[in-house]
């Protein structure tokens, strides 16, 4: 057996992802945070954006010593900011091979009180910013896309979007909405774009800790482990796996996929009964 054969499954050729390029939206916080970790770690240069100026300087200290990481602070929700951050990256890398698309908001609210404000920031957010960015970074992907190591957007979505979400007691009808949404946007992309070497695929996320979660872990986290038939909370290195097996050689012949990571709570209905 050559070198070369006795190397072909390696894991650091599957997986390897170093030299790579990578802008990680909503990254100063959170699962943003810690997929910006994930892949430094494993040798990309990472830019993140987030909204806050400050939060972006926090995680950039937190950041540093795990490679080389720029930060931007921009609202993808704004035209002229989501331009600001589409040169940043230009400027920065040049060519752009991973786009991981993290922002999001939330609302919740009964339905007679739901508000078409808070309803239309969250579609916003979670749905119109990321096809605006994911639009104007086409050109930086297209520059790293190769046939036998495609580019990659890898949006991420939620089990709220395959399923309706029962466990925190209030509704939260835009992010379900904007999360489905999100996925079949990341299908008609990767049909779209296959032929120019970028694949899309979309992660969906179950309950993890971070400030989205803050208030439902608060009060109902038995309920949340019930729902679960694993019975618990998933962990920070259980989204950047999927995460970097997504962008690596392992990952390339996946295309227009939603990957739910939430324990099975997506397909369960739980112990209790839905109209509580």
């Amino acid at each position: 057996m050559s070198d070369n054969q006795a190397q072909e499954f390696a894991l650091t050729r599957l997986f390897g992802l170093e030299g790579k390029t990578a802008l990680v939206t909503g990254g100063s916080s959170g699962l943003g945070l810690h997929m910006a970790k994930g892949l430094l770690q494993n040798g990309v240069k990472v830019m993140i954006a987030s909204r806050n100026q400050e939060k972006c300087a926090a995680a950039l200290g937190e950041l540093s010593p795990f490679g080389e990481v720029f930060v931007q602070a921009a609202n993808v929700t704004d035209a002229s900011s989501r331009e600001r951050l589409v040169a940043a990256v230009e400027d920065r890398f040049g060519d752009l091979d991973i786009l991981v698309n993290n922002a999001g908001a939330n609302w919740g609210a009964a339905l007679a009180d739901y508000p078409d404000a808070g309803f239309a920031k969250v579609m916003d957010t979670n749905l119109n910013s990321v096809f605006a960015l994911t639009r104007d970074l086409i050109p930086a992907l297209t520059r790293a896309a190769k046939a036998d190591a495609p580019a990659r957007i890898i949006n991420i979505g939620s089990m709220d979007g395959i399923h309706v979400p029962i466990v925190q007691r209030v509704p939260t009808f835009a992010y379900s909405a904007s999360k489905a949404a999100l996925h079949h946007l990341t299908k008609a992309l990767a049909v779209e774009l296959g032929a120019s070497h970028i694949t899309a695929n979309a992660i969906a996320p179950g309950f993890f800790e971070s400030r989205m979660t803050d208030h439902v872990f608060e009060n109902y986290l038995k309920d949340i482990k019930d729902d679960c038939p694993l019975h618990r909370v998933g962990r920070p290195e259980e989204i950047v796996g999927i995460l970097i097996y997504l962008a690596s050689r392992a990952g390339a012949y996946t295309n227009g996929t939603v990957i739910p990571v939430d324990g099975g709570t997506s397909i369960s209905k739980g112990k209790r009964d839905w109209t509580l």
